[in-house]
């Protein structure tokens, strides 16, 4: 079988070819490199089950050949990176989101879309569940992001629903893992690069507001099965590991697990920033028999080592 994986050199992305080629998949990758980098690839280059193409979503999208899954992954995902890029991140999100569905039409392939629980916003119901429309700043900074999300969802269903398009939609929630890219401006590859050095780890706001981490093999993992299994058109998948952390805990265990002596140091908070972030994961585990499987610590020892390799 043949998949289409855009953003294929990206955090995840990465990962999921290296997925589906383990699983005897051919993949064609995609991607421009804007937040990407062709080192998360550079393993892949050489397999004969492996076809990369430089290129912009956002242009028409022709592939010669059958297509059989086609998971959009393309869009910067970090705060700093749709900040530097709002811009071409409402793009990706909209007009690459239709090319790539005009393309799934074309080759009568299946569609997943690589959705965020950004959607949800700064929620006002706890934990996250699908049926949660959200809290969402359309005219904040953050808008550009989950809004791009918001309208991918919107056209992903419309071409289900008008176009029969077999379509998948996965809300990922915070992943972390080998191939983060040190200065993205998340969490944890902000707190590990700044212990790794002994220097202030800083954390925005007073440190209470929560997150839930999923270790990305896990990630991927839930992805894989949600390509595969049939019976999912229209479908929408919370992804992520539901055990909840503060800010503050998750600095505290990673000075812990490195030996750091860096110091917290507290900044103001970020605008729209999440107070409450949980996935309720109740219907992929249903559905698709998934859950989360690697220790926190566990995979932050994992992170941690491939940092160390880096620096």
């Amino acid at each position: 079988m043949r998949v289409l994986i855009t953003g294929v050199a990206g955090f995840i992305g990465s990962h999921l070819a290296e997925k589906f080629l383990e699983e005897d998949f051919y993949v064609i990758g995609m991607d421009n490199f804007i937040t990407g980098s062709p080192e998360n690839i550079s393993n892949l280059i050489e397999n004969p089950n492996f076809r990369f193409i430089k290129y912009d979503v956002t242009n028409f999208i022709y592939v010669s050949g059958k297509i059989d899954v086609i998971l959009h992954f393309a869009s910067p995902a970090s705060p700093k990176d749709y900040f530097k890029n709002p811009i071409h991140t409402m793009k990706v999100g909209s007009i690459g989101t239709l090319n790539t569905l005009g393309l799934a039409k074309e080759k009568k392939a299946r569609y997943v879309l690589a959705s965020t629980s950004e959607v949800y916003g700064d929620p006002l119901v706890h934990p996250q569940t699908e049926t949660y429309w959200g809290n969402v700043n359309p005219v904040g900074p953050r808008g550009v992001y989950d809004e791009a999300k918001r309208f991918a969802e919107a056209l992903s269903m419309a071409y289900f629903r008008e176009h029969k398009v077999d379509v998948r939609i996965a809300r990922i929630f915070n992943t972390y893992g080998e191939r983060m890219r040190e200065d993205d401006g998340r969490i944890i590859p902000s707190f590990i690069s700044s212990a790794l050095r002994n220097q202030p780890i800083r954390i925005y706001g007073d440190g209470k507001q929560t997150r839930s981490f999923c270790y990305v093999k896990d990630l991927v993992e839930a992805i894989f099965k949600m390509s595969i299994q049939d019976g999912l058109a229209g479908e929408v998948f919370n992804v992520g590991n539901p055990q909840e952390f503060t800010v503050l805990e998750v600095a505290n265990i990673i000075k812990e697990i490195i030996g750091s002596k860096s110091e917290i140091v507290f900044e103001p908070p970020l605008q729209d920033d999440p107070k409450r972030r949980k996935p309720d994961i109740s219907k992929i585990k249903r559905i698709l028999n998934w859950e989360p499987k690697t220790p926190f610590k566990d995979g932050l020892k994992k992170t941690i080592d491939w940092f160390k390799k880096k620096t």
